[in-house]
């Protein structure tokens, strides 16, 4: 019910927002004055709609995505005492960091790795690798489920479905409005949509996407570092830093599923689009953050 209130909340100051900076910025009244007719209220109402829409359906269908795209086996009864261990710690984090227990999965990979997602801060899923089984001592696998627990306490997956949505909201706006001033202004369109509109709303969408991407992975790197710290305060700050340099040790790259990403402890190295487009901070960068922790 909070997040669905949440949501509704979020969609309405988005519109208050996108209307206000749209009549702030004088295009309200450019529009107007070229005479198109432009139902400027309508698209805000529908970027809303889309952008936020989107997220949302995303973030709901999560868990179900998350366990058919890496084919993982929810534990349902332990099969032995390594899975009776997982689910024993993982309640035990979940309670001291007062949440419902997630449920809990592995997947086949041979990279270490695990991530958590899910709607509800108070049934979501915890996943980790069977490589990071067979790679990591028990405090630094207990130090790793510390760090997707407290991504689940501190309701990181929804917050970046809003994050996320918000921006695409404000894409979805600016590049049509874009699209429409130049297919006027430049190509002297003078009823309906020319060519202009398409090929300046693509390239405004392209452009802003770029931007929209930067603010969403910037807070995805901030909220690694708070999982980060999470996982030392309920795992212990010398395990979780054991286990951040293990990660850093591997060469591997990341092979969870795009969508999934942003949600695991580690993502892939040597991103083409640089720092600003990285889901994750640098391993050191990590290490250093919990070293500095009073």
């Amino acid at each position: 019910m909070k997040r669905a209130v949440l949501f509704i909340m979020t969609n309405l100051a988005v519109l208050a927002v996108l209307t206000i900076s749209l009549q702030v910025l004088g295009v309200e009244q450019m529009l107007a004055s070229q005479g198109t007719g432009f139902n400027l209220t309508g698209l805000i109402v529908f970027a809303a709609l889309l952008g936020m829409g989107g997220s949302f359906i995303s973030l709901a269908i999560s868990k179900t995505m998350a366990i058919r795209s890496t084919g993982a086996r929810v534990i349902d009864q332990p099969a032995d005492r390594t899975e009776a261990w997982l689910l024993e710690t993982i309640e035990r984090h979940a309670r001291s960091a007062g949440v419902g227990m997630p449920d809990v999965a592995i997947y086949d990979s041979p990279e270490a790795n695990a991530f958590a997602t899910g709607m509800k801060r108070d049934h979501a899923l915890v996943a980790v690798s069977t490589g990071l089984l067979r790679s990591m001592s028990r405090g630094e696998v207990e130090a790793v489920l510390g760090h997707e627990v407290s991504h689940v306490a501190n309701g990181d997956m929804v917050t970046l479905a809003l994050i996320q949505g918000v921006v695409n909201t404000f894409v979805i706006v600016f590049s049509r409005v874009v699209g429409y001033l130049v297919d006027r202004l430049v190509f002297r369109t003078e009823r309906g949509y020319g060519p202009g509109f398409w090929i300046a709303t693509i390239v405004a969408q392209l452009m802003l996407g770029v931007l929209a991407s930067m603010i969403v992975m910037w807070f995805s790197r901030w909220r690694e570092f708070r999982a980060d710290a999470g996982g030392a305060h309920l795992a212990g700050r010398g395990n979780m830093i054991a286990a951040l340099q293990r990660l850093g040790a591997s060469a591997e790259s990341s092979h969870l599923p795009e969508e999934l990403a942003a949600f695991g402890i580690r993502a892939g190295f040597g991103r083409r689009f640089g720092r600003l487009l990285m889901s994750h901070p640098p391993i050191e960068e990590r290490i250093a953050a919990l070293r500095a922790m009073a």
